[in-house]
């Protein structure tokens, strides 16, 4: 079988995952490739999902082709060293640190943890939004109460994380999702 590294030193199965599972690095510049058995045979070489404005985004399986990962809502910083900026979100998880790969990467404020402080899922199949707390050390608030399990998130409400307020601004809901039919 042969496995990829990614530049943090992870190994994966490319066959499977287009990127590093564990910390979503695609920059494959710095991998390589490696045999762990005399069977493997050739290498693989996965499909690399495609950058836009120098990020990687996910595969979006529309019926018209098009490799996209559509928005289907914003956190804009109300409160924070960031205040005024806004963030992009993505269908299924956005995972919320201060490291550049994070989907939502707040570099401003020391408070926050790293990586994975925190995390921003959309379901498009209920197309709801939930908040939960993420790997890191650090807490989570939504309306000033701590998140300890995944809790819905609705247009308006304040998600604290360190000294950052977000408020969430949906696309996606009730009314409209990139799977209704044109």
């Amino acid at each position: 079988m042969a496995t990829k590294r990614c530049s943090n030193g992870h190994h994966f199965d490319p066959t499977k995952h287009a990127s590093c599972p564990l910390c979503r690095k695609v920059d494959f510049g710095a991998s390589r490739t490696e045999a762990l058995s005399p069977s493997a045979g050739p290498p693989v070489t996965p499909q690399v999902p495609p950058r836009v404005g120098g990020q990687t985004v996910a595969l979006y399986a529309a019926q018209s082709g098009t490799a996209v990962d559509p928005v289907v809502g914003w956190l804009v910083c109300t409160a924070g060293p960031d205040r005024g900026r806004d963030f992009r979100l993505h269908s299924e998880r956005n995972f919320i640190g201060r490291a550049p790969e994070m989907d939502v990467s707040i570099p401003g404020d020391q408070t926050i943890s790293r990586e994975r402080h925190a995390v921003l899922t959309y379901n498009p199949k209920t197309r709801g939004f939930k908040v939960a707390p993420g790997e890191a050390r650090g807490l989570t608030f939504l309306n000033s109460e701590e998140v300890e399990t995944p809790t819905a998130i609705l247009r308006g409400d304040r998600l604290e994380i360190g000294k950052t307020e977000l408020m969430l601004v949906p696309l996606c809901g009730e009314d409209f999702d990139w799977s209704q039919d044109d």
